[in-house]
């Protein structure tokens, strides 16, 4: 299995995923894990993957042009490979919370791919026409997607065959694990879509990607509708 982590600090991976069971799970060659610096694609001088948000509002946002451009080279090469059953996941705020029954799921795909957020959020269009499915891991503020990547890496290995080296170890722990339980969670937190420059962007002729026009009209009254209406309490 191969994991595609997209980040903007990939440096911050280094460490982790080079000690203890991941380590020895690369060397055995029964994971693979490949780092993807978003800033790499880029336009511009100063590589810059993020800007304002449109409508207001405080933070940067991620880019949808660069996440775009990496997820469609990446397939693009999977397409190629004899193994290439993939699910892409963008790690936010808002997504799906991350348990063992979806580690499981994941862990039967051949490729992984993890979008990390960062700053204020990602253009709402990455969730909306590239990612396969958003993924919290808990209802607390990180600075970013990447320490939510290892949580996942590390939870889809575990269930790899060979990764911990003992099938009895693997069952253990799906019997100890909250796997089957069903628990209810507090929302405290609430979080909208957010949308960033272009206003338009076209993936491939005739294919329009647009932010909703209510963010672009300046209406501050409109807008704070629009974000209760869209956005929900985690």
């Amino acid at each position: 299995m191969t994991f595609h982590i997209l980040t903007i600090f990939p440096k911050i991976f280094d460490s982790y995923l080079n000690e203890s069971i991941l380590r020895r799970a690369q060397e055995k060659k029964l994971i693979k894990i490949k780092i993807y610096n978003l800033r790499d694609f880029a336009k511009g001088k100063h590589k810059q993957v993020d800007d304002k948000p449109y409508g207001g509002g405080p933070g940067m946002v991620l880019k949808v042009e660069p996440i775009y451009k990496a997820i469609s080279k990446l397939k693009s090469q999977i397409a190629k490979l004899k193994k290439k059953k993939t699910k892409t996941l963008l790690l936010s705020l808002r997504g799906e919370k991350f348990n063992q029954k979806m580690a499981r799921e994941f862990s039967e795909v051949d490729h992984l791919i993890l979008i990390c957020g960062r700053y204020e959020g990602v253009d709402e269009r990455v969730a909306k026409y590239i990612a396969d499915k958003e993924v919290s891991i808990g209802d607390y503020i990180l600075s970013g997607g990447e320490l939510p990547a290892l949580v996942i890496v590390e939870a889809v290995s575990r269930l790899i065959p060979g990764v911990l080296g003992n099938i009895e170890s693997i069952e253990e722990e799906r019997m100890l694990s909250f796997e089957n339980l069903d628990q209810k969670s507090k929302f405290k937190i609430f979080s909208y879509p957010v949308y960033t420059r272009p206003a338009i962007f076209s993936p491939k002729p005739g294919i329009l990607w647009k932010v909703p026009k209510v963010l672009l009209s300046g209406n501050h009254q409109k807008i704070l509708l629009w974000r209760r209406k869209h956005g929900k309490w985690i």
